[in-house]
């Protein structure tokens, strides 16, 4: 009844969940290919370089769908927002590594995706002994253990 009461009173808001819904859970078959894909990818890629393996539980924390004073939709969303944002979160630790190993030069302007490792790169356009500084970021990639930092 309670359900019911709310959509009277508020009836635009009901019908933009039911249009949005199945696009924003729809999505959950990606975020779970994308997870499933970057932990294969590091499983196979990152012990051939001697790149730390990036700790998949660390990222992914489903915690919020236990409280108490949510109810179930409620809940359900808080699941999903936590493992879809983990993911990516994930994968983002997982593609910082692998540019820190491979690329670890800064792009000439503030990049917004920059993650943590980023402030350590190579500056642009800096081709002064960059054999021996790559060689150094490679170095200090490998030797990086949670958290790496």
């Amino acid at each position: 009844m309670a359900l019911l009461t709310r959509i009277r009173k508020n009836p635009w808001h009901f019908f933009l969940i039911t249009i949005t819904a199945p696009m924003i859970y729809g999505l959950i078959f990606p975020v779970v290919v994308v997870d499933v894909c970057v932990t294969l990818y590091q499983w196979i890629c990152f012990p051939a370089y001697k790149i730390p393996q990036v700790r998949r539980s660390e990222y992914i924390n489903i915690e919020r769908g236990k409280l108490k004073y949510l109810n179930a939709f409620q809940k359900l969303n808080c699941v999903y927002c936590d493992y879809a944002n983990g993911v990516f979160a994930y994968a983002s630790e997982i593609a910082g590594r692998t540019e820190w190993y491979w690329c670890p030069i800064k792009h000439p302007q503030n990049a917004k995706r920059s993650h943590g490792h980023y402030d350590d790169f190579i500056a642009y356009g800096d081709g002064e002994d960059f054999p021996k500084k790559h060689k150094a970021r490679r170095t200090a990639c490998r030797a990086c253990q949670e958290p790496c930092e």
